[in-house]
């Protein structure tokens, strides 16, 4: 995709900042109700951006290309906000503590200014010099969005049908439940045997946005992370039934009664084998940190260098779509967001003395600096921030640190969610400002009103999801019949307590993953993506590897690179509309839910609807296939 110049684009206008804020606030409360409602965060930048391009076509605004670009990056800090919140906080509820609707506000409005701030010295290496070198699915496809939407022709037309294909494929199993939404071996009796017996399973989720998503990934990228969900399904997993069947394994102090074999592959995964990937995660991170280091470096080098220059020195001419805010302003504001974090710490009812708060500051500042280039590599490849695994494993150095330092018990776990809240709403904003900054860079839009506007942005969605948490917990809560089961918040409940408790934390899954991601490197494997597989659910990485053979297919079946090149693009715009059409009949989906329009889901997926989803998921792939191939070399 080739970066788009226009000497002096239309940007921030009082429309364009105004239908920011609006997006921002309705797509908080949203995506925090289904957040908590099913654990699961939707990316809202696509749309908004399909929103926008439609309002601002309809009202017929000069240069609404640009205009559009702001409106989607400030209505994007909403799915951020709102997982670095709902994943963390709702957990103090549930432990039957409280938190008050500041404290929801604070953690993620500064933990939203630090994610901004730390990535912005990384803006140019990751959407200028790594250009081609990843992905970048969820910016290919909003990218594809507001450009066709504002060029029309063949492009627009092709996105709007595959939008069309793909959101009512999508909204029939979400909404109806016409079909399974996720296939696998259990549809067959033997298969059931063998995941009873065996624990082994191998699961497929039908939609067509993770198809999509797929595509733009690539069949790479998209093999080595399988790898990791197979190493854990299909070997792990089955490993731990076939050694430590009969027994009980208790790796955090929280009481479990069930032998391995007695439990389900999924609880393995999610009690035990999950871990592994944490850990791979984390030593990936920390791998990627020690290589990145010339350019945090760099970066550290640059902002060093703005306090070095005199007063009237002659300033030096940069680009206009590579302006970014100016470096003393970014350091200054480091400095005052972390004054502000240690401020809030110790007379915000966080924790009970300033050495804690302290403590709590520097734990802030190390893991929130150094992970935020980790969570923007995962953006960058598979369009998935590991945002909750990387906080799990802040909630554990947090507490751990909290307890030798004297705060246990409820107020250290009070304390230990909410220093958790403000690194993972940190590590949230960075993930999915990188995604900004790449349209930004591909449409031509300038970084620095990106960058000072996010800032807006990040205050409307805290705002909206602290209310949102607050009303929601006095109406549904949390814990008991008729609440909102809130899963992230709840494994994260799990994690804290025993610890808070003197229990421990699973540091041999931990260090099994350590060595993996090592071993990794060593042969030159790309960790992070190997281990995001290992963590992230099979189900949703089997579909990626199907997407991606279908991008490997019809970009080789041609002699003439120019027409394999042809069919990758439209392929690409397919693949787009499909998790363009996915993402917002998803939000449509949940506003039904939440009015109580359930209708008639089909009690019967589990058995006939997983055969009967074989044959919609075959039509979408032919689909692509087909339509994508539709290019020869006379056109």
């Amino acid at each position: 995709m080739k970066e788009n110049k226009i000497q002096n684009p239309i940007e921030v206008t009082p429309y364009s900042v105004t239908m920011g804020i609006v997006m921002a606030i309705i797509f908080s409360a949203a995506a925090a109700y289904l957040g908590l409602k099913v654990g699961q965060v939707f990316e809202a930048a696509i749309p908004i951006a399909i929103l926008a391009v439609g309002i601002t076509g309809a009202l017929g605004k000069k240069d609404g290309l640009h205009q559009n670009v702001i409106i989607q990056s400030i209505g994007a800090c909403s799915g951020v906000v709102v997982a670095g919140a709902v994943f963390t906080l709702p957990a103090i509820y549930i432990l039957g503590l409280e938190v008050n609707y500041w404290q929801m506000f604070f953690s993620s409005t500064l933990g939203g200014f630090l994610g901004i701030l730390f990535l912005i010295p990384f803006r140019k290496y990751f959407v200028k010099e790594m250009d081609g070198k990843y992905p970048f699915p969820e910016a290919t496809a909003t990218t594809q969005v507001l450009v066709s939407g504002e060029g029309g022709g063949k492009s627009a037309k092709t996105l709007l049908v595959s939008g069309l294909i793909g959101g009512l494929y999508d909204f029939v199993v979400s909404t109806f439940g016409a079909w399974a939404e996720t296939i696998g071996t259990t549809v067959m009796h033997w298969g059931t045997v063998v995941a009873d017996k065996a624990k082994l399973v191998v699961k497929l989720n039908t939609g067509a946005a993770v198809l999509g998503l797929g595509y733009i990934v690539g069949l790479k990228y998209a093999f080595i992370i399988c790898c990791g969900s197979f190493l854990v399904w299909l070997v792990i997993i089955p490993l731990m039934n076939l050694i430590w069947g009969g027994s009980i394994i208790d790796l955090m102090g929280t009481g479990v009664a069930q032998t391995i074999s007695q439990m389900s592959p999924e609880q393995i995964f999610k009690d035990y084998a999950r871990h592994i990937g944490i850990g791979g995660i984390a030593t990936a991170g920390i791998i990627g940190i020690i290589k990145s280091s010339g350019v945090i470096k760099s970066a550290i080098g640059l902002a060093a260098n703005e306090f070095k220059k005199k007063p009237g020195a002659a300033v030096e001419s940069v680009e206009r779509t590579q302006e970014d805010l100016p470096m003393k302003t970014v350091v200054w504001g480091v400095a005052f967001a972390l004054l502000a974090v240690f401020a809030f710490f110790a007379f915000g009812g966080v924790v009970n003395s300033v050495w804690q708060a302290l403590i709590g500051l520097v734990i802030v500042a190390v893991i929130a600096f150094l992970f935020t280039t980790v969570a923007a590599n995962a953006i960058a490849i598979v369009g998935t921030n590991p945002v909750s695994g990387m906080t799990i494993m802040t909630l554990i150095i947090t507490a751990l640190v909290l307890v030798a330092a004297g705060l246990k018990g409820n107020a250290g776990m009070v304390a230990s969610m909410v220093i958790g809240g403000v690194v993972c709403t940190a590590l949230s904003t960075a993930g999915g400002l990188i995604t900004d900054f790449k349209i930004g860079y591909w449409i031509g839009t300038t970084p620095k009103k990106q960058e000072a506007w996010k800032f807006v942005g990040v205050m409307v969605a805290a705002a909206t999801v602290g209310g949102v948490m607050f009303i929601l917990n006095r109406t549904y809560g949390f814990v008991g019949e008729g609440s909102l089961v809130a899963p992230q918040a709840n494994a994260m409940a799990a994690v804290i307590q025993p610890l808070m408790n003197g229990g421990s934390a699973p540091w041999l899954l931990y260090g099994i993953g350590a060595v993996i991601a090592g071993l990794l490197t060593i042969f030159k494997v790309p960790a992070l993506a190997f281990c995001l597989g290992m963590f992230i659910p099979m189900d949703l990485n089997l579909p990626l590897l199907v997407g991606g053979a279908i991008a490997w297919f019809v970009s080789t079946r041609s002699k003439d690179a120019a027409v394999n090149n042809a069919r990758q693009e439209k392929g690409t715009l397919i693949a787009s509309g499909f998790i363009a059409g996915g993402a917002l009949m998803g939000v449509v989906s949940a506003i039904l839910k939440f009015a109580g329009c359930e209708w008639f889901m089909a009690e019967w997926c589990e058995g006939p609807g997983e055969a009967i989803a074989i044959l919609p998921y075959a039509a979408i792939i032919i689909y692509m296939i087909v339509a994508s191939m539709k290019i020869d070399s006379k056109k």
